[in-house]
């Protein structure tokens, strides 16, 4: 899984270099095995963005960080491009990650699928594992949230799915993973409010293609099925 997204991230053409950023021997000899660069870090991490900051500080020559979830193995290239470009013209964000639309009903219930809404803008307000924005009218009409989407399934359109690509200015990264933990981002589980948390500007843009974060033994054969078709 991860050598299918190494491979992905290589081949977008703004992506000079990949490095896999782990804690676990058997992940670093997978990865050198094949050719790829990979270096151990601490154990200690609390999120990837700070395993990520720990090699990104001896990365004196770069300017642009892009964070890819080992879990990603459907990335599209042509995303992580467009969030790369969108960093690099936006002169406000300080983060530049992606979204996309939720297609399925049990996407916006599940917890392990994170919810994003934002302003007019593009910029982030808030990241949950709860259905944010809830349609309050709807559920009152149908009784639960999941009758409400079953009956009116437009309602999916209001869902956006945050999906595991960051992009960051190195110099914002390292201040930003100096930062002790949000009340927020331990409550959620989610690292990214830790910068919300100090007002960070967080740009959102629409992914490309579908991808699907593995997380469960259902994700792998889904990614699985899709691979092979």
């Amino acid at each position: 899984m991860i050598l299918h997204v190494l491979e992905r991230a290589l081949s977008a053409r703004n992506v000079g270099r990949a490095i896999v950023a782990t804690d676990d021997e058997r992940v670093l000899d997978a990865v050198r095995a094949q050719g790829f660069e990979a270096v151990m870090t601490g154990s200690h991490h609390a999120s990837g963005s700070d395993r990520l900051a720990e090699v990104a500080a001896a990365l004196d020559e770069v300017d642009v960080i892009v964070n890819l979830q080992g879990d990603e193995p459907l990335i599209s290239p042509q995303t992580i491009e467009r969030a790369v470009d969108c960093l690099l013209k936006d002169n406000e964000a300080q983060i530049v990650t992606t979204a996309e639309e939720i297609m399925d009903a049990a996407d916006v219930l599940s917890a392990d699928v994170v919810k994003v809404v934002t302003d007019e803008a593009g910029r982030a307000l808030y990241f949950s594992r709860s259905p944010i924005p809830f349609p309050r009218d709807a559920v009152g009409r149908y009784g639960t949230l999941l009758a409400a989407l079953e009956i009116e399934p437009g309602l999916l359109a209001t869902f956006r799915k945050h999906t595991g690509l960051y992009v960051y200015r190195r110099a914002f990264l390292l201040e930003y993973t100096s930062w002790p933990q949000s009340a927020l981002e331990r409550a959620e589980s989610l690292e990214q409010l830790r910068a919300l948390s100090r007002r960070a500007v967080i740009r959102v843009i629409e992914s490309d293609s579908p991808s699907i974060g593995v997380d469960t033994e259902q994700d792998l054969a889904r990614v699985r099925k899709m691979m092979e078709e």
